[in-house]
């Protein structure tokens, strides 16, 4: 299926590695133009390195910490100042730290409330005036399943990964006469450095491998190869007429019917 996203400009945040790669790379692969950020600049540069050499793409890396506010705008204002404007925003970054309730003091819920969810409020607040000028665009979020069903130890993402997806609604109502539409997708277990640090937190890597995937009908964790894949739809001219929506890539983990 041709999406038509070639020439389109796509800026995702947190790409140097794991979920934001994988759209990364799905997105140049599809002919769009690229603008891609992390903390670590070695790191960063080496994946768009990697995704121009493999796809043959216009990849943008900018050294971006989206905790802050003057760097998510320089962010954007550098991807418009090279591709000359912006049709997909791709919100992401890496998880707050696993925990329970009595272990998150106020200091660790402001810095996992700077990154989960101030992050994609600052992101859109750069990128919609742009996408307004287009005349459409799209808002990708990427959360977690831990948004349909709480996840053990995981109080930070389980509490402000459901206030992305409450600002993403509202979002979606606001943008939807624009002609810019705002998901947000839900990734299950998946095999990310990320996951690899759950493992370790829970102290018994093997050990823990076997209990995320045994509530998995399809009996293993996800590739992020097949969370980059709806993203990629979800850009799409062919997405035109979904919006608001809440679509988790589990393998069937989550049993709810919401």
């Amino acid at each position: 299926m041709d999406l038509g996203l070639s020439g389109k400009v796509g800026l995702c945040a947190a790409a140097s590695k794991g979920l934001g790669k994988a759209v990364a790379m799905r997105f140049a692969q599809e002919g769009m133009r690229v603008a891609i950020c992390a903390r670590d600049e070695s790191t960063l540069n080496a994946t768009a390195h990697e995704i121009a050499q493999r796809t043959g793409a216009e990849v943008l890396p900018i050294r971006a910490d989206v905790t802050r506010s003057d760097e998510i705008k320089n962010l954007v204002a550098e991807t418009v100042t090279r591709f000359g404007g912006l049709d997909v925003l791709v919100t992401n970054a890496g998880g707050p730290p696993p925990g329970n309730f009595f272990a998150c003091d106020d200091s660790v819920w402001e810095q996992a409330f700077q990154l989960t969810l101030m992050s994609v409020v600052r992101l859109c607040r750069e990128a919609i005036p742009y996408m307004q000028k287009r005349g459409a665009g799209r808002i990708i979020n990427i959360a977690s399943v831990s948004v349909k069903q709480p996840i053990d130890n995981l109080i930070l993402s389980n509490s402000l990964r459901l206030a992305v997806v409450g600002l993403a609604k509202s979002l979606a109502n606001e943008l939807a006469p624009m002609k810019i539409t705002v998901n947000t997708v839900c990734p299950g277990p998946t095999q990310t450095e990320r996951m690899e640090q759950l493992f370790r937190a829970m102290g018994n890597a093997e050990e823990a491998r076997r209990f995320w995937t045994k509530d998995i009908p399809m009996g293993r964790m996800g590739q992020p190869e097949e969370l980059a894949d709806l993203v990629a739809f979800l850009a799409s001219e062919n997405a035109r007429y979904i919006t608001g929506t809440v679509i988790q890539v589990d393998g069937g983990l989550v049993k709810s019917a919401l």
